[in-house]
This record gives C-alpha cells, structure tokens and sequence, in this order.
C-alpha cells in the first residue's frame, strides 16, 4: 500500500511508526484543513471584494469587512520627538507606558511601565467600572513616576472593532476576546475615559490619539523603517492595516493623499463567503465561543482558537480509535484545554517527541509512538491553513496597494506582532513563503514589532502633532500672503 502525503512539515520518515491504514483515515478528516494554491487564490478574489464593499459609502454598513477609517493621514518622517503618555488595553492585562521619542538619535525609549491585571468579573461587568480601573491604574502611574502635574498627550490602544469618527473620537462596535462589559458598545472609548478620569479628580489628560494595534504597529515599525505602510498582528486574535488612497475611502472626505485603514479582516466571512471551507471543527468552535456567528476568519487563524480546533480534532480521531486507542480523558473533553502554546511546543523540531510526550501526560492521556506523531501531524495542519490563510489575506492587500498607484512592481515593509508569528517555529516562514507565490508582483519586507501598542500609540499621538503644526504654519503662511496682497493693491 502506497503511504498518503502528510503535512508540509511532517517528513514521511516521521510516519513510519503510523499503520499506513490509520494514517490514511487520519489524513481523510484532515483533508478539509488543505487549502491548494488555487483554492487560496479563489478567497483572495473574494476578500478583495470584501475591501471594497467596507470602504464603500453605501455598503461598508453591512460589509463583514469593516475597512474602518483611522484618521492617521501619515507615516513616520523621523522628526517627531517630545514625551507621550500611552495606554493600552487589548487583552487580560492593561498596561500605562511613558515614551520619549529623540529625534536627534531617531529611537523611541520607553521611560517607564506599569501593568494592570484585570479581573475576569470586569471584563463582563459594567463598562464605567473598566474605565474606573483604567483610571486608577493611570493615576497610580503618573504619581509613581513622578508626572503628576504634566499634563501629557495620551496614545490609546484599544484593540477592540470601533469606528473611529476623528483621531480622538472612537466608537465600540462590538468586544471580543472574552469582553463584553456593559454600557460601552455603542458609545465613545475616549469619551468614557474621561469621563473615568473626571471622577478620579486628581489629574488630567491632553489630547488623546485613538489608535488601534495594527495600527501602531504600523507606525512604530514606520520609524524605523519609512517602507513600512502595513501593519499585521496575528497572536490571540488577529487583524491588519494599511495605508489606502483617500479616493478610495468613500466615507472620508477628501480625493488626495492616503489614510490607514483598520481592515478588522478577522469578520471576512461573516456573510457566509468562506462557507465553503468551514470544517465541522471550525463550526463547534464557532457555536462554542462567546461571539457566535461573528469574527469567521479570525476563527481559524488566531491564537485564541487554533488549540480548540486541534482539541476538537484529537477526540474525534480517538473516538474513532485512531488515537490514543480509544481511551480519552476528562482533560482532553475539556474545551479550553489544549492551549495553543501546546501546538508551538509539539512542532518545535528539538525534542519534538518529548514536547508532545509530556504535553500528552499532562491530558491525562495513555499515549504511544504512533498517538505522537499524528498529533504532531494534526498541529501542523491546523497551523499550516492558519499560515496560508494569513498569507492569503496579507498578498491581496499588498497587490491592492500595488494597483492602487498603478505599480508594475511593489516594494512595502509589513510591521507585525504577535505570539503565533513570534512563537511558532513554522508560521512565519510559511505565511511569508506563501506571500510571494499570491503576490508575486511584490517584494516584501517583514519587521518584526518591538512593543507597536506603546510606542506605536505614542508614534500616532506625534505624527498627528506635526500633522496639525504643519497645517497650522500653511494656514498663517496663506494668511499672510493674502495680508500681502491687499497691501500690494491697496498702495
């Protein structure tokens, strides 16, 4: 019996200690998770139909793609300098930073850190007790580190679905990543945090840049290198964004020059387009999760649901006695439990069995040589759609900037985060390898953010600065000159 092809990192060496007859059936439940080039090809057709709908004046309302306006009309020029609060909240932890930016050595230094944890009861409770902690934690800060009195510009992350309606007006669309605290949806972040800060009492804030995470990791990325005009994030969830034409976005006044858009790409497929390369798993955990019905794309790439699919996938194999001989554990039936660390730790190459051995004693499970390598085989399947997928998404935004300005050939730098990309051994050489074969009319830089959510949120808050001086000295410039020509005709 010829032996099945198995993942694009599984050697088929490593399948020597599987029955051929048990890896065939494996490999028919896995199946579904293989994406060919032409299948990859036919969802970025797709999503650039998506783009389009979200930047349209009429149809972004009901567009799965939100293309949300940021108002950050630039990118780094290395001029910016001066000192900036910046917060951001995007997870379980909320962290208060102050940044310098030095113009003369062209760095970003973080001057000081603080971390606040938040409790799991506040991240489903009322909103204004969110924002109160917010504002704790940022007075605490500023007292501890001796800035109490300044009254500094302040960068938000907030790396949640808003529509922003200026750089310092950001409305919530919808939480996800386990919040869903009351009275915010709907309503103005900047606004609630100063609300929060007026009740506190004891200090004050300047001007406030909304910024979302992509986006400052856009911009940080940006300082270093001035190529950098998108921004990528893939960890617990996972979104990107890009500088668009102005033209382009028809919600925004305005036909010349470029704003960054915030795709929010994790809802592509939220009406159904990727319908048709759902996997059973995918629908379980969709059903499963706190959002259902939402967030599709996001689903079967980020980090907050690939171990849930490869837990879902290991019961069914062993509930049809190709793994484990049978036998689960309570563990394993525990949704949550394969975290995915676990993936990264079982694909790594140097004592790969004795990640997965220890990995599958920890589920309480009765394993063998044969249960390792195919979990080691389901981890790679998972993550590898996860790799192409991303790629897939990432080269039709690159080839839509390519076309956009009527290039025959693109060069661009993506600024990008995240524990998937940093953490697994495969993802990003794959997602990147991927890349080249869907945009191969681009030549891509990829740079790894160093902390985009703070110094990216402070890069924001400087850039719209020089922004709003240079529009400043252009108006008293025109000013002027009209105060010239009167002259002129009056003598």
């Amino acid at each position: 019996m010829q032996r099945p092809e198995v993942g694009p990192h599984v050697d088929a060496s490593d399948m020597e200690a599987v029955l051929p007859e048990t890896l065939n059936r494996v490999q028919d439940f896995l199946k579904p998770f293989f994406l060919s080039l032409e299948k990859l090809e036919d969802i970025s057709s797709r999503l650039k139909q998506a783009l389009i709908q979200g930047l349209g004046k009429h149809t972004h309302h009901r567009a799965p793609v939100k293309m949300l306006p940021t108002f950050v009309r630039a990118t780094p020029d290395g001029t910016e300098k001066g000192d900036f609060l910046t917060l951001d909240l995007g997870g379980t932890n909320f962290r208060v930073l102050h940044v310098r930016l030095m113009e003369d050595e062209q760095k970003v230094v973080k001057m000081g850190s603080k971390i606040c944890a938040i409790p799991q009861t506040m991240m489903e409770g009322p909103g204004e007790e969110l924002f109160n902690h917010i504002a704790t934690c940022l007075g605490d800060f500023l007292d501890t580190h001796n800035l109490s009195g300044q009254t500094l510009p302040l960068g938000f992350t907030f790396s949640f679905p808003c529509e922003q309606k200026e750089i310092g007006k950001s409305i919530l669309l919808r939480w996800t990543k386990g919040f869903n605290c009351s009275g915010v949806e709907g309503n103005d972040v900047v606004q609630l945090l100063r609300d929060a800060i007026h009740r506190k009492g004891d200090f004050d804030i300047g001007p406030v840049a909304m910024v979302n995470d992509t986006v400052g990791i856009m911009m940080s990325c940006g300082y270093i290198d001035q190529n950098c005009e998108i921004g990528m994030i893939i960890g617990t969830g996972t979104n990107a964004c890009y500088m668009e034409e102005i033209r382009n976005v028809k919600r925004v006044e305005g036909e010349d020059g470029r704003m960054c858009i915030n795709t929010e790409w994790g809802g592509f497929g939220d009406d159904g387009s990727l319908k048709d390369i759902k996997t059973e798993f995918d629908v379980v955990v969709d059903k499963t999760s706190i959002n259902p019905g939402v967030h599709t794309f996001e689903k079967m790439i980020s980090g907050m649901y690939m171990g849930e699919i490869v837990r879902l996938l290991l019961v069914k194999l062993t509930e049809q006695n190709l793994l484990f001989q049978g036998q689960t554990s309570k563990c394993l039936l525990t949704p949550g439990s394969f975290q995915t660390s676990f993936i990264s730790e079982i694909e790594e190459q140097v004592d790969v069995l004795k990640n997965t051995q220890n990995i599958l004693t920890k589920l309480g499970l009765k394993w063998d040589l044969s249960d390792c390598r195919l979990v080691r085989l389901v981890c790679d399947t998972v993550s590898s759609r996860a790799a192409r997928l991303c790629a897939t998404a990432l080269a039709t935004i690159a080839n839509r900037i390519r076309t956009n300005r009527g290039l025959d050939h693109l060069k661009t730098t993506v600024g990008v985060d995240g524990s998937v990309y940093r953490k697994h051994p495969s993802f990003s050489a794959e997602l990147q390898e991927m890349v080249r074969l869907l945009a191969p009319n681009c030549d891509i830089t990829f740079l790894v953010s160093e902390d985009g959510s703070g110094k990216g949120a402070a890069m924001v808050t400087a850039v719209t600065q020089r922004i709003s001086m240079q529009s400043h000295l252009l108006d008293d410039s025109d000013s002027d000159d009209e105060e010239d020509e009167e002259q002129q005709t009056t003598s």
